[in-house]
């Protein structure tokens, strides 16, 4: 992503937010969810850039979201009319920065509740008292009339519950910074969810209590390029099939990364589950890197020819006898 300047005099907050001018109010306040995530300080601890971004952010989306600033920002060509953008209370992160969903649940009045109530499932300490305690009546007993308890009003059913799972794909870069999905669920309702930054490929994330009945829902993230990669936050994992023998003698084999093919060279007597590194191969964030693994994976062929029965056999033989 491109890096925006602060200036104290002029700025375009269009680009700052990634729109094009006159844009509609939704996609100005979509736009404002993801840039301020990308750059809250919080989630940008080693980004010595991301406050005074966070701030510009802010910023654009204060005048753009209000018509008189707006209008006055534009009367000056991208200039702050006399103060009109910061207004009267200056900068309002001077004594620090919120959390970062509690900003905008207080922005934008998302007072939504962060669990769902399971009302299907019994709990006996919720049950009113008039339930829980025991129906007396009164009924004849011989010649005279007494009070008998009777068992307790059973409690309701239980209803059936399935976790649901769904799978998410995202690039490595939006694994790497976080990326906003927006889930509908099967009555309807659309959910929306920030994938954690530094992701990987096969971790799940668990929405409790969002499916029906209660259940969780889970999102499986997939994190592959089309050669095969995974992505384990800044580190890359590769398998490399090899035969027997290439495993054995060792070989010289090429192996895709990010930034194009290379060549590596395997190390004779080499085992299924060993790695080899390619340092500085994995993704970049501020002025880390990660690196590439390589992972020995050895594959027998399905069918074997007679000569290569007969030369298996030898092997063992040989093996037995040292």
């Amino acid at each position: 992503m491109t890096s925006v300047t602060r200036s104290s005099t002029s700025q375009d907050y269009w680009s700052v937010l990634g729109l094009s001018p006159g844009a509609d109010g939704t996609s100005l306040k979509r736009a404002f969810r993801t840039q301020a995530r990308r750059w809250h300080p919080d989630l940008n601890a080693n980004d010595p850039r991301a406050e005074d971004q966070f701030k510009l952010v802010n910023e654009a989306y204060a005048v753009l979201s209000d018509p008189l600033k707006r209008q006055l920002w534009e009367a000056a060509n991208g200039e702050d009319p006399g103060g009109a953008v910061a207004g009267p209370d200056g900068d309002p992160f001077a004594r620090g920065f919120p959390d970062f969903e509690d900003y905008l649940a207080e922005l934008f009045g998302d007072r939504r509740a962060k669990r769902r109530e399971r009302e299907s499932v019994y709990e006996p300490d919720r049950v009113p008292d008039r339930v829980r305690e025991p129906v007396r009546e009164r009924v004849e007993v011989g010649p005279t009339a007494g009070q008998v308890a009777t068992a307790p009003a059973a409690p309701p059913p239980v209803a059936a519950t399935t976790d649901l799972e769904s799978v998410v794909e995202l690039t490595p870069e939006q694994a790497l910074q976080g990326e906003r999905i927006e889930l509908e669920l099967a009555n309807g309702t659309c959910i929306e969810v920030w994938t954690p930054p530094f992701a990987g490929d096969g971790w799940r994330l668990r929405l409790e209590g969002v499916a029906a009945g209660g259940a969780d829902h889970f999102l499986q993230l997939r994190v592959r390029t089309a050669d095969g990669l995974r992505v384990d936050g800044l580190r890359i994992l590769y398998k490399l099939e090899l035969t027997p023998a290439e495993a054995a003698l060792g070989c010289g084999v090429v192996v895709p990364t990010l930034r194009g093919p290379v060549k590596m060279t395997v190390p004779a007597g080499s085992s299924s589950g060993r790695l080899l590194r390619l340092r500085g191969r994995g993704l970049e964030w501020s002025e880390q890197r990660g690196d590439q693994l390589v992972e020995i994976k050895i594959v027998v062929p399905e069918e074997l020819s007679e000569a290569e029965v007969a030369l298996y056999r030898r092997l063992e033989e040989l093996a037995q006898g040292a």
